[in-house]
């Protein structure tokens, strides 16, 4: 979940899409204030759909919304333990797109991998059904399976089974490494390559793992046109952007293409113990820290982080152009274009 304001402007929307809505007409969304979320409410809003959205700050959505007139969405205060704001949400909506996730544990926020993963999407489904919402459509993440190392992956599996044993119509999309200017990764990788401190560019392990960075534009317009696609339901559907990187070659995309990268910072190993030594000792003092600073949670990592950097996240991007009938947008390309926009 990312904290960052980003507002959209009315010149950024067209309301006279061909899109006929209307049989479904208000989706439900949580996350809608954070990365993932501002892309898609912008994708909704586009499409002439009237987005529900439960967030805990109704001020902080107002914000990012200031060009909108708020007659185009619903804010609700609340968050996916408040089952009366879920109830609430969930009667009003025809569909609902869920997207709130976390990378890291927080637990002096009440932010855990079970509570937010698995209970949260427990509560949203119950509330779904008990309101009669039919459609859904979950974002998950590449990687993401019954017998993965991570807790992350492991909770987002879990997340995933409750989604596919329910009485929903449901879809579930597995995105990458997603990448945009207001995303938290691309804030730290602006970070690493263009401050002067740290004085070196840290990865874990060899650098060699493979992954495939996947645009917010293409995610956002995936969830939401999902929702209109019988042919969808009960599918899962893995999202990777059209080039393989290993972190390594990912870096040196970042730091050729970002204009204030400083090129002469080497990149440096941290062995895979070292770093997992490094995330068990800096956590009690990181935490207490990020309470008082919250940017410093930006450079906040767990072992769980460490063990998926030495995983390969890839897969066939073709099977998604296909099935949305898209092409993909290029890591390089995107970020050619947005760099000087990241803060």
């Amino acid at each position: 979940m990312t904290d960052e304001s980003n507002p959209v402007k009315k010149s950024e929307l067209n309301t006279d899409g061909d899109q006929d809505t209307s049989s479904l007409s208000r989706v439900m969304i949580t996350g809608a204030t954070g990365f993932v979320g501002r892309n898609v409410m912008k994708t909704l809003l586009n499409r002439g759909l009237h987005p529900v959205c439960l967030v805990r700050s109704v001020d902080k959505l107002n914000s990012q919304l200031s060009g909108i007139d708020q007659s185009r969405y619903t804010a609700i205060k609340g968050s996916l333990h408040d089952i009366d704001a879920l109830h609430n949400a969930a009667k009003q909506s025809d569909a609902a797109i869920h997207l709130v996730g976390i990378i890291i544990e927080r637990r002096l926020k009440g932010q855990r991998f079970g509570r937010v993963h698995i209970e949260g999407t427990k509560n949203i489904l119950n509330a779904l059904q008990d309101e009669g919402v039919k459609r859904y459509i979950h974002m998950s993440a590449l990687g993401t399976r019954a017998n993965a190392i991570s807790m992350y992956h492991q909770t987002k599996w879990q997340a995933e089974e409750y989604v596919r044993q329910s009485d929903i119509d449901w879809t579930i999309l597995r995105p990458s490494l997603i990448h945009g200017p207001n995303g938290e990764f691309m804030q730290l990788m602006n970070h690493f390559m263009c401050s002067f401190l740290p004085p070196i560019i840290p990865y874990f392990g060899d650098g060699l793992a493979k992954m495939q960075p996947v645009s917010v534009k293409d995610v956002a317009h995936c969830l939401v046109e999902s929702l209109f696609r019988p042919d969808m339901v009960s599918q899962v559907f893995e999202l990777g952007g059209p080039t393989t990187y290993n972190w390594l070659s990912f870096y040196r995309a970042c730091r050729r293409l970002m204009p204030a990268a400083k090129r002469w910072k080497p990149m440096i190993s941290q062995p895979v113990p070292i770093a997992n030594m490094l995330a068990t000792l800096s956590a009690p003092a990181m935490a207490i820290a990020e309470m008082m600073v919250p940017r410093l949670g930006l450079y906040r990592f767990d072992r769980g982080q460490v063990q998926m950097s030495q995983e390969d996240s890839t897969c066939d991007h073709s099977v998604v152009e296909k099935a949305f009938d898209m092409q993909l947008r290029s890591f390089e390309n995107e970020l050619a274009l947005y760099a000087d926009l990241i803060s």
